[in-house]
Parts: C-alpha cells; structure tokens; sequence
C-alpha cells in the first residue's frame, strides 16, 4: 500500500512515484507515504515506510542522522552586522580549521562539520509569530538572532551503511538487525551532538562568548521503532515528536510548525524541507544566465550566501527546489500542521 499527499500545484517527478511505488513491493513493508517535498533518489526521499519486524538500511543511506538543529544565539540582532559577519564567515575555508575544545571521544572524525550537498549554515531572525502562546512557550526571547545547522553523522554514518548496505534487509530479530540499530542509534546521538558543536563553534567563531540553545532538532533520516513496526524516514520528520522544523530553500522562509491532525495519515511524519525540483546536474546549465558572480552570492530576501564551491552555489540555488509555500498550503489543506512561525535567513553558510 502507498499513498502520496499532494495537490495540482506541486510538481513531482514520476521517478520518485515509481521509487515509492517500488518501496511499497518490498516484502513486509505495510505502507508508504510519500510527502509534499518528494523527489527521486537513490531510494526516494520524502517519504516514510513502515515495515512489520523488519528493517531495510538501503533506505536510509548513508547519512545516519541527518537533520536539523535550530538555536538560540543569545545575540541580539541589534549586534547583528552583515558586512562584518559575510567577511568572517568567508575566512572559513572549512570548518575543521575552527579551533574549538572537546572532551568528546566522538566516532565521527571530523565531529563540528557539515559536510557538503545540501549541507548547510543559516543565520535567521523570527519574521512573523502565528501562534502566540505556542510561540511564547517554545521561544524566550524573539529579538535574538537564530541558527539553523543542517548535517548529519558524517564519515560515521558512511562507515555504518557500508557494514549493512544489504538491499534485502534484515529481520527485525536478526543479529544483524540489532548491531545495525545499535549502530544506527549510536550515530544519532553523535549527529546531533554534531549539529550543537557546529552551531557553538560559529557562534564563538564571530566573537561572542554564549553558547546555542537548543530549541528543536529533527532527524529526518533514521529508523524508529513502535511496538512491531519500524517507520524508516528518508527525508522526513517524525509528526510525534513535538515541534518541527521545515526550511525551504536558502532564498526562502523556514517554518516552525506543531504537527496535527491524523498521524497516522502519513505514517507518522512530515516533510523536512521543499524537496528539489531539478537534478543537481542540470541546475548550472538551467539558471547560469540569471546570476553573475556576485548575484549568487545574494537572495531575493536580501540575504547572503557564504560558500567557496561555486558550482554547489548553483546545484543548491532557490530555484532548484520547490516552493517551500505550496509544500505548507498542502500540509495546511490536509490538516497536518498549525505553523506557530517563520523565520527570515540572513546569512547561509555552506562548507
């Protein structure tokens, strides 16, 4: 069984159609959901299948953990300076070069990075409150700059999958299913404990002395167990954990949202972001007429964009994913969500 939640408005590739459909062939797998963001992968991400006492790796990948932290910076935005934080962040050649102090004995080598892709920094402040007690109870102080870190496990999570990449999966009560879940639950911890190390790092990197707080953090690659069944999330968000966030791209606004409605609808979960529109191989050749070498570098929203690759400026441009809007107005129409805020990016960071 399979289902995929959408409307006339969004696009979706019939690849990832077939993906999905393909995942739900799978044996024990008892039903597939696909969300508003999903789009073709190497297993379609966007999705959320539930499987009866079995678990499938290969659905997952590689980047165990990957998600997103949002923070408080404890810097009010009156200290907020554009030209002086563009030209710190630009010294940045990467971010293991950042000196910064642990006693973490982390399997992830290069523990405080993001990684490459999709990957990313975004500095934000609160652009328009919803839900004002809900607002008020997650958020202390709304004049505060925030940050957004998307990353994962990094090499740890690579090193996992490599171990356990076999396509046919494992039953639930195989020895090799409990070492993977260890495994697996082991590089959540560190990919979380990750995205607060980048999110201190950068923080310290431009001069103040206070750490992040930790407002929300969603996985949105990984397993989770519930009674016999195991949800794999490939690109999405558990709808029982509390508050979610969903980022659009980087010219667009981030969602601070409460899930609602019938969870089990779409398997338990939501979308994390807007999902991508085109390949990354074919971003340059669409849009490089558009932009120059300094255009680029900034957003329809009068942000700016700190990276050194240019080609991944491209392959992650506003225009290669979906309107993050139209992934909110399906949500909405569907009754899955009640958006408490949104955020404005000021400055993304990609290593």
């Amino acid at each position: 069984m399979y289902s995929i939640i959408t409307n006339q408005k969004n696009w979706i590739e019939s690849l990832a159609i077939d993906q999905v459909k393909a995942l739900s062939n799978l044996p024990f797998v008892t039903n597939v959901v696909g969300l508003p963001d999903l789009h073709p992968g190497k297993t379609p991400v966007g999705v959320s299948v539930l499987c009866d006492n079995y678990i499938y790796p290969h659905i997952i990948g590689n980047d165990i953990g990957c998600g997103m932290g949002f923070f408080d910076t404890n810097i009010k935005f009156k200290k907020f300076v554009m030209e002086k934080w563009v030209s710190r962040l630009n010294n940045i050649k990467e971010l293991c070069d950042i000196e910064y102090e642990t006693d973490y004995d982390s399997p992830i080598l290069d523990l405080g990075t993001i990684g490459g892709g999709n990957h990313f920094v975004e500095f934000q402040i609160i652009e328009k409150v919803f839900l004002k007690d809900e607002f008020q109870n997650l958020i202390k102080n709304r004049d505060d700059v925030f940050v957004l870190v998307h990353s994962g496990s990094r090499g740890y999570g690579q090193k996992i999958f490599s171990e356990f990449s076999e396509p046919k999966g494992f039953s639930a009560d195989s020895f090799s299913a409990k070492e993977y879940l260890l495994s697996h639950d082991d590089a959540l911890f560190w990919a979380e404990k990750n995205r607060e190390i980048v999110a201190d790092k950068l923080i310290n990197y431009l001069g103040f002395s206070q750490k992040a707080e930790k407002i929300i953090d969603c996985q949105h690659n990984y397993i989770e167990k519930s009674e016999n069944i195991y949800i794999h999330r490939k690109g999405a968000v558990s709808n029982t954990n509390g508050y979610v966030i969903i980022p659009g791209s980087r010219g667009s606004l981030t969602y601070i949202v409460k899930p609602a409605g019938d969870f089990e609808k779409t398997a338990y979960s939501l979308s994390h972001g807007a999902g991508r529109k085109w390949a990354r191989s074919l971003c340059k050749g669409k849009i490089s007429d558009k932009y120059n070498r300094d255009s680029i570098r900034q957003t329809d929203l009068k942000s700016r964009v700190v990276c050194h690759n240019t080609e991944l400026l491209y392959k992650e441009a506003p225009e290669v994913y979906k309107n993050i809007g139209v992934i909110m107005d399906i949500l909405k129409e569907n009754e899955l969500i009640e958006i408490v805020a949104t955020l404005r990016p000021l400055i993304t960071y990609k290593g």
